[in-house]
């Protein structure tokens, strides 16, 4: 079981996002092809007091805005008013501030996060106009997720939901209390005490009843093992999170759970711009829409620009131009060790040259042509005693996919599969280079060149696949 994306209901996907989709969605591919049964799962963070500030802040300054009424995707538009509650919340906190409230106190007292509170409170009692709202704003959410999934080509075999499961990890809880395995405070709120394991007390219900992440990934993990009984569970999660899932895996055996052995946390580093970290809260992200929107303009000049595309119809055009876009999108992200942290450069990603997707799609399309040209029959039959050095490395290249599938696959890692498929990719055009095939006179040579040539566009096709990439016959 692999769990990836996990996105919160107050603001669209961006950049982050799409590095642990690309992820989660790959890994999922690579660990398939070495002969796993694999469920993808993805948890929606629809609850809690973020998704309560989108809310508060639509209720308060949004006019009765939709997506409908202002031309915006239902995911933009809720993201607009959690960065209006941070905006409004930073003027409250100043303004107590300047009647002489020390700051920390000022963060606590300022009048919208008590109505944020208030609301939580409200969603978790299920009063019926909170929870109206609630409903309406994720229901936009949804949609814009789904365009935005449908764009990058990813897809889930189970979708889970905070808003059900946060109630089955307050039952655990609440008997791990009864049983003496978790405290209660003096203000009534309940922990796990883990300075035994080495770590420090973590909270799993608030003082007035509201549950945290901690709470809802105890009753999906649990959810999840009764549906399916898994041999292992990969949590595809920045590595910002590695304390959190730490505690998960401890707290869950406390409990009695001896399958938390089989969790495990792929964490993997962050994506920066040449700008710096992204803040959803201060609208200082890279949106995930925009970023492939602008991936596909640049595919597009490049293109034009190179004149490859010279003799395609418009519409063949536009869709070369979104493979290429999001091949150049999905290798740069996925190239990079995930446990790497590693910086987004888009014009450098759509490149015809070096280590790149549209490199290697190129590559295949090059192939592809080829094949079309021989026009016949490819005799599989190679004879080796032919065959130059150089096209011996090819062929012991070509013969180490599988394994490198398993390397891969068990280091949870793309970025192998990336590096073999750049690699063979670099062979064959250095190959093709130093032996143009059709100037070939002996004919058995030919046809040796012409099969090596089919087997490595295989191959690139295959590894290419794993990663989520498409591979155009004509480019």
């Amino acid at each position: 079981m692999i769990e990836y994306s996990s996105p919160n209901t107050n603001k669209p996907l961006h950049l982050g996002h799409i590095r642990n989709n690309l992820l989660g969605f790959s890994v999922a591919e690579l660990l398939k092809a070495d002969g796993k049964k694999i469920v993808k799962t993805n948890i929606v963070n629809d609850r809690g007091i973020h998704i309560c500030k989108s809310m508060l802040a639509w209720q308060k300054w949004g006019n009765g805005a939709t997506p409908e009424s202002t031309g915006k995707k239902g995911d933009k538009l809720v993201g607009d008013y959690y960065v209006k509650f941070d905006q409004e919340y930073k003027k409250e906190i100043a303004e107590l501030v300047a009647s002489g409230i020390e700051k920390g106190k000022a963060e606590k007292q300022a009048p919208l996060l008590l109505e944020v509170q208030e609301m939580l409170r409200q969603w978790e009692a299920k009063e019926p106009k909170v929870y109206e709202l609630w409903n309406k704003m994720n229901h936009w959410v949804y949609d814009g997720f789904d365009v935005t999934y449908k764009a990058l080509g990813i897809d889930f075999d189970k979708i889970y939901y905070e808003s059900n499961t946060y109630i089955l990890g307050k039952k655990f809880v609440l008997e791990g209390l009864e049983k003496g395995i978790l405290i209660k405070k003096e203000d009534g709120s309940i922990w796990a005490d883990l300075t035994e394991d080495g770590l420090d007390q973590k909270i799993l219900l608030r003082a007035d009843g509201t549950s945290v992440y901690m709470t809802q990934d105890i009753g999906t993990a649990h959810q999840r093992f009764e549906e399916y009984q898994f041999d292992k569970h990969i949590y595809v999660v920045g590595n910002e999170q590695n304390y959190h899932f730490q505690v998960l895996k401890i707290v869950l055996k406390k409990l009695g759970y001896d399958w938390a052995d089989r969790i495990e946390h792929l964490s993997y580093g962050m994506v920066e711009l040449p700008e710096g970290k992204m803040k959803s809260r201060e609208g200082t992200v890279v949106d995930a829409d925009d970023l492939i929107a602008e991936m596909i303009d640049t595919a597009r000049e490049t293109s034009q620009d190179l004149g490859k595309l010279d003799d395609y119809n418009q519409t063949e055009k536009e869709e070369v131009y979104k493979t290429i876009a999001l091949g150049a999108l999905k290798y740069y992200m996925l190239k990079v060790d995930p446990k790497k942290g590693m910086m987004f450069n888009p014009k450098e990603s759509i490149d015809f040259n070096g280590n790149t997707g549209p490199f290697i799609q190129y590559t295949y399309a090059r192939i592809r042509s080829l094949i079309r040209k021989w026009d016949q029959d490819i005799n599989i039959n190679i004879d080796i005693d032919k065959l130059s050095e150089k096209e011996i490395e090819i062929l012991k290249t070509l013969f180490n996919f599988k394994a490198m599938i398993s390397e891969a696959a068990k280091a949870y890692s793309p970025a192998m599969v990336a590096n073999y498929v750049y690699e063979l990719a670099k062979q064959f055009n250095q190959f093709y280079h130093d032996f143009p095939i059709f100037k070939e006179n002996n004919v058995q040579l030919k046809e040796a060149r012409i099969a090596l040539s089919n087997f490595v566009g295989i191959s690139i096709k295959n590894g290419m696949k794993i990663l989520g990439i498409k591979v155009p016959e004509k480019m």
